[in-house]
């Protein structure tokens, strides 16, 4: 009998993910770290929410991954973002990858604005806490489980717009993918 593992067949140790992402859209594209890389800092693209009629906060996550934990070279990957908004300033493990994250996530409103996924909060290797960027609307979840190495991959769940007179959310939920140094992606 022939046992292949997660990582022979699929790329990745495991994937890491939250309770309280929001459930409109699709799941889009895998997207992961060069093989032997691991994300070691972030951007998001935000809708800052200033605009007088629909605001979609949280748009988009770029990792950006490096081969080591103090190195200044990396390759930065995203799965599909949405298309309003703009980039953060990228945050950054001083020391270590990134294993594990909380999401802050707005519940559906009924009449109100629906904003969904608002901001993200990365925990190092070094267990340095990393905040996001991102908007401030909604209840922060449970931290995910932890990466052993560290995040080498990202798939995000995007509303798809709505149209003009409708309600967008754009980025609604993100897991992430675990590799191990020895993983073959």
């Amino acid at each position: 009998m022939l046992l292949w593992s997660c990582t022979q067949v699929f790329g990745y140790q495991s994937i890491i993910s939250v309770n309280n992402g929001g459930l409109l859209g699709e799941w889009k594209f895998i997207e992961k770290c060069p093989k032997g890389w691991f994300a070691r800092g972030f951007s998001l693209k935000v809708d800052s929410g200033e605009g007088l009629l629909d605001d979609t906060a949280l748009n988009g996550i770029q990792l950006h991954c490096t081969p080591s934990p103090t190195s200044n070279m990396s390759k930065t990957i995203e799965s599909l973002s949405g298309k309003w908004g703009s980039w953060t300033k990228s945050r950054w493990c001083h020391s270590g990858f990134l294993r594990g994250f909380v999401l802050q996530v707005q519940p559906p409103q009924g009449y109100g604005d629906d904003t969904a996924a608002n901001n993200i909060m990365f925990t190092c290797s070094n267990y340095e806490i990393i905040l996001g960027l991102g908007g401030n609307r909604g209840n922060w979840g449970i931290q995910s489980n932890f990466c052993g190495t560290g995040i080498c991959g990202i798939q995000t769940r995007q509303e798809s717009p709505q149209g003009f007179l409708n309600d967008d959310t754009a980025l609604n939920d993100v897991r992430f993918y675990c590799c191990h140094d020895d993983d073959v992606h």
